[in-house]
């Protein structure tokens, strides 16, 4: 089994070295956003960016497909579809990640609020159950 998986497995070219080493730094690198806490301002000006960013290049791709089928043959990937895989896979991990993200502030934020109505909705204790320092002399 082993020896028929290894005849198959192709010499890696340098061209597939770089790209396969370029995908798995984004991973590390999504995965590594993923640990940090979020940012205010500079992170909705990145977001934004990122996503201007992504409207151009689909809009240029539809335009042009042809680069990015010469583009994926410079980097050592047989197809231009299989490169647009390989960027849309990167591009839905950080969407995961914007959402994780997104969604354990927005559980913070409840969590935070739910306190603040329990206490200010909370009945005062009677009189007599009120805990009062007393000494044994």
């Amino acid at each position: 089994m082993i020896h028929q998986f290894a005849t198959r497995v192709t010499p890696i070219t340098n061209h597939q070295f770089y790209i396969q080493a370029a995908l798995i730094l984004a991973v590390i690198a999504v995965g590594w956003m993923m640990l940090r806490t979020p940012g205010g301002a500079r992170h909705m000006a990145a977001r934004r960016l990122v996503t201007l960013a992504f409207v151009a290049f689909a809009v240029f791709n539809i335009t042009f497909p042809w680069v990015m089928s010469s583009i994926a043959h410079r980097m050592g990937v047989g197809r231009g579809t299989d490169f647009l895989l390989y960027a849309l896979v990167i591009a839905f991990l950080a969407q995961i990640l914007s959402s994780f993200r997104r969604n354990s502030a927005r559980e913070r934020q409840i969590t935070h609020l739910a306190r603040r109505i329990a206490l200010d909705n909370a009945p005062e204790p009677p009189a007599g159950a009120r805990l009062t320092a007393e000494t044994d002399d």
